[in-house]
């Protein structure tokens, strides 16, 4: 788990970089210069970590309140998440505001994939159990099928990373999620088999939407093909734009769940900014 956090949050922040006006002179091959530092994504992945240190499961609860409280609007949340993480920090009941966002239709983002692989590595071997808790930490901020959909892809594919036997990532996703626009992206990025990323992105998305439809199919494609190569699978996902920050977090998630933190390299591990200081000093984490 700590490994797949690792793994995220270097690929949420090498991903972010490329969002700075100073940087975009860089390509996928660059390494920027030092900090780097990390999103929304990373501070709720944290929160999902801490969790399951803290209670060996998601509590919608604690981690909805741990959501809320240390959310750092400076993190670049998007509007939706901020609206709906203000009114529970306010104090509305999550089940409540989470069901009415977006005009009651409940958010189909891909926030709830963004964070969710350190929750599949907790599951190794296990991709019925991540699924299902993958589930419920999406709830709390993502009650639409489609962004439970990606929550569930992603935490599927980490928890067969974790065990090495990620080959098949596409397929056990494919036993768990339902019938949706994620599925048939899944469908999709089965057969592509070696197209470039750019290929890829232009059948699946590159999360330039900002949904679970339009982010996790080329994530899990990404991954899938860059299994043993933390970096090709992150400059991939920079490659081809788009929510790049994400696309990243969840393939270096993925990756480093099968490779362990050592597949990262040092040097970008030194880059990013250092992990939140509550998560440090959390004693249950």
């Amino acid at each position: 788990m700590h490994a797949s956090l690792a793994g995220l949050s270097v690929g949420d922040a090498f991903g972010d970089q490329f969002f700075l006006h100073t940087n975009r002179h860089l390509t996928a091959l660059d390494a920027p210069s030092p900090p780097w530092g990390w999103s929304d994504d990373t501070e709720m992945a944290c929160s999902v970590v801490a969790c399951l240190h803290r209670h060996g499961r998601i509590d919608q609860d604690a981690l909805a309140t741990s959501f809320a409280t240390r959310m750092d609007t400076g993190r670049r949340y998007g509007a939706g998440a901020l609206e709906l993480l203000e009114r529970i920090r306010e104090g509305h009941p999550w089940r409540v505001a989470s069901v009415e966002s977006f005009g009651g239709n409940g958010s189909f983002g891909n926030g709830a994939a963004m964070r969710v692989a350190p929750l599949g590595a907790y599951y190794t071997g296990d991709p019925a159990h991540a699924a299902a808790e993958a589930t419920l930490q999406a709830e709390i901020t993502h009650t639409h099928i489609e962004g439970i959909a990606g929550a569930v892809a992603v935490a599927v594919a980490a928890s067969l990373a974790a065990t090495g036997t990620a080959e098949t990532m596409i397929e056990a996703a494919l036993d768990h999620v339902p019938g949706t626009h994620v599925r048939r992206g899944l469908q999709r990025a089965r057969s592509l088999g070696k197209a470039t990323p750019e290929r890829a992105a232009q059948a699946l998305g590159n999360g330039s939407r900002i949904t679970a439809q339009d982010t996790v199919p080329f994530a899990l494609w990404a991954a899938s093909r860059h299994l043993d190569d933390f970096l090709a699978g992150v400059r991939a996902c920079v490659m081809v734009g788009g929510d790049m920050d994400t696309t990243a977090a969840i393939v270096g998630g993925i990756i480093a769940a099968r490779t362990g933190i050592d597949g990262i390299p040092s040097e970008w591990l030194d880059a990013r900014e250092p992990l939140p200081g509550w998560l440090e000093h959390d004693p249950a984490a």
